[in-house]
């Protein structure tokens, strides 16, 4: 069984981005980037069931500029078996993300096919709905567990109040969430070795996709500031501020 891992080069999540005053759009110019934390997840989880014998390739795909190929290394050095740059020096909306990742399953035919449930920089958590909408194909989101069992999979999800089962045909796609594992360290030689394998390039043009945008991102702001807080000296005095704040009467 083949696994595609869909990889994102985003905003290290221990970085906090700033809004440029000017354009009213999140600054990131010269700001670290890493690997999606989800989709890190999600590689983890290819790797575990390669290690089980469910799986017999793992591939890694990176969509953007040349510095993705950062994460397709991390993913190599993860436990991918192939990574595979799709070439794009554009800003990427979902639905064109979906639309490229759904060549490259057309191309690849995996039986599964993982990403994150969100991207820590933008966080519009869409690409995967969108990508199974595309394909016709089932869908998990959320995934906190997931069981493979001869040609469907079951997908424990985090919903509102709990959690949701869920079993699908294969092939599907899988949206991984934060309890669905705890990634493995990565050991140096890991590291070193996975910058001498091979990284396949593929130009979006020749995956014949419309990029075009179907939005404007118009203005982003920073959270609004939250006044202090205080210490109150007895439960009397709680009761008396909120009366004064007409939340009791």
């Amino acid at each position: 069984m083949k696994v595609l891992v869909a990889v994102k080069h985003t905003i290290d999540h221990n970085v906090k981005p700033n809004i440029d005053a000017d354009t009213g759009q999140v600054d990131l110019a010269n700001v670290k980037k890493a690997i999606n934390p989800f989709d890190e997840i999600s590689l983890e989880e290819a790797v575990r069931l390669k290690e089980r014998g469910q799986v017999t390739e793992i591939l890694a795909v990176a969509i953007g500029a040349a510095d993705v190929k950062d994460s397709l290394r991390h993913a190599y050095a993860l436990g991918a078996d192939r990574a595979l740059h799709i070439e794009v020096d554009v800003s990427l909306q979902p639905l064109s993300v979906a639309k490229i990742l759904k060549e490259v399953v057309n191309r690849e035919q995996p039986s599964l096919i993982f990403l994150g449930k969100q991207a820590v920089g933008e966080d519009y958590g869409q690409t995967g709905q969108m990508l199974a909408a595309l394909l016709g194909a089932g869908i998990g989101t959320f995934a906190s567990a997931i069981a493979l069992n001869d040609n469907r999979i079951e997908v424990t999800r985090e919903v509102d109040k709990g959690t949701q089962t869920v079993s699908l045909k294969l092939p599907a796609v899988v949206t991984s969430d934060l309890r669905l594992n705890e990634p493995r360290f990565i050991k140096l030689p890991n590291l070193m070795m996975a910058k001498k394998k091979p990284i396949e390039s593929l130009g979006a043009a020749d995956l014949g996709v419309d990029l075009s945008p179907r939005f404007n991102m118009v203005k982003a702001n920073e959270p609004a500031q939250r006044p202090g807080a205080i210490q109150l000296s007895s439960v009397q005095e709680l009761v008396e501020r909120l009366r004064e704040a007409e939340v009791l009467v």
